[in-house]
């Protein structure tokens, strides 16, 4: 049986002794080389360290579909035991949400949780419960 976020999260603690979660919020405008190679590269020096990632969908998203699908790879390539979040900061409400959540957590291989903005209210955050973890 697949893991919900908390038991992967705290799983993965345990293995490794380490709580440090790895933000990966790369600025393209800042980054000498290849974008991909570089979000490659962070991943592999620091796996032995990380209990989690966090990559920042904004900095991926400014790339376009391009990177959109860079973001999807290296979530999908992160190992299975590893915890991902994506940190989308989505805070819409209804429908919109819903569709946030289903991207996600139906059709984004890798994807344990999600960052949300309930600034909207508790419809902003329901869609997201709707889905184990």
């Amino acid at each position: 049986m697949d893991m919900v976020y908390s038991e992967k999260l705290s799983a993965r603690i345990d293995e490794i002794g380490s709580n440090l979660c790895v933000g990966i919020d790369p600025r393209p405008d800042l980054i000498d080389g290849d974008f991909e190679t570089f979000v490659r590269d962070l991943v592999d020096q620091t796996i032995p360290y990380a209990a989690c990632y966090k990559p920042n969908a904004a900095y991926f998203e400014a790339l376009g579909s391009k990177g959109y699908a860079i973001m999807e790879k290296l979530i999908a390539d992160v190992p299975e035991n590893v915890p991902v979040i994506l940190d989308a900061k989505r805070g819409d409400i209804g429908a919109t949400q819903s569709y946030y959540a289903k991207a996600y957590f139906e059709f984004m291989e890798g994807v344990d949780a999600v960052t949300i903005s309930p600034y909207m209210g508790f419809d902003s955050v329901e869609p997201m419960l709707k889905y184990p973890g």
